[in-house]
């Protein structure tokens, strides 16, 4: 393929999917109103307020580490972006390259990273704090979150000496020739554990004590103002609307998955990982930081651990 076309492809497949991100968020907030009996905003609410924070003024404290506070949000963009363009041209063109999920679960620690070096590089002791909270969040999630895909990589196949479970393209022909990861039981367990470990990916209750607006005023993000604050927002949107794809992709047969629906089933799909995300957000009460490492380690964990034994057992 030409490098014109993989430069296409790829703006093509990040401008779809922060659009996709946006409307998530509007769904998000919709939802969220209607739980609370208000109204809630108008779709085109996360457009304007995108094009709202692009034409603020960018405040930078005196003591903060300029060039570091305002990439920071830049690499994540750019990662969470790139792991977007990977699943989309695997679902799509059904190639990829050895180890293309690896890379994607690394590109999606991208947002996490850069938020804990804007906070860090604020100087601000409440930016600090909440970057030391995303911090310990990263490292009690990515554990089980690592473990559910490895239960996936397991049940389309032990032989990793060609890399061929390591790529998407080897993951969606296994759930072409024997079924949807999801429909099996350390499938299913590794779907609950990977939803749980994206509520903290995506920062939202009740593992959003890196922000908890109502406790440190914003945390992690209270010295970002104008456009910096806008690419923040676009990162979590784009990454709301790549961890569904990624569900798809892993444990629903990919995009399109269903003979007969297609788009309509991803879609299906889609909007049903998306309802879980927000159920999950406004049915629970945020938690402390060490209440929510020992629920990652202690429980997730562990249950991730049952489903990598029982898919192994399974595939024997």
């Amino acid at each position: 393929m030409e490098l014109g076309s993989v430069i296409l492809i790829f703006l093509l497949a990040v401008l779809g999917t922060t659009v996709l991100g946006l409307i998530s968020r509007w769904i998000d907030r919709k939802v969220t109103a209607k739980i609370h009996w208000r109204v809630g905003p108008p779709w085109y609410q996360p457009f304007a307020d995108v094009l709202k924070l692009l034409g603020k003024e960018t405040v930078i404290s005196s003591t903060a580490r300029k060039w570091t506070f305002l990439m920071a949000p830049v690499v994540g963009f750019a990662g969470t972006a790139l792991a977007a363009a990977i699943l989309w041209g695997a679902n799509l063109t059904g190639k990829g390259f050895m180890g293309d999920l690896i890379v994607v679960v690394y590109l999606l620690t991208m947002p996490s990273l850069s938020l804990i070096l804007g906070g860090m590089s604020s100087g601000n002791s409440v930016a600090a704090l909440g970057a030391g909270r995303e911090m310990k969040l990263v490292f009690a999630y990515e554990l089980p979150f690592i473990l559910s895909l490895a239960t996936v990589v397991i049940l389309a196949g032990q032989d990793l000496s060609t890399g061929q479970t390591l790529r998407f393209s080897g993951i969606l022909e296994a759930q072409r020739a024997s079924g949807w990861m999801i429909a099996t039981v350390p499938g299913a367990i590794a779907f609950v554990v990977a939803v749980l470990c994206a509520q903290a990916k995506l920062g939202l209750v009740p593992f959003d004590m890196p922000e908890a607006e109502t406790e440190i005023m914003g945390g992690i993000c209270i010295e970002y103002s104008g456009a910096p604050l806008a690419v923040i927002y676009l990162m979590k949107s784009l990454l709301m609307a790549t961890l569904p794809v990624l569900f798809i992709t892993v444990f629903w047969g990919g995009i399109p998955a269903a003979p007969g629906l297609g788009w309509l089933w991803a879609a299906l799909v889609y909007v049903l990982v998306l309802v879980l995300f927000i159920l999950i957000r406004n049915t629970n009460p945020r938690v402390r930081i060490e209440q929510a490492v020992k629920f990652f380690w202690f429980v997730l964990t562990p249950v991730a651990a049952v489903g990598v034994v029982w898919a192994v057992l399974q595939t024997r």
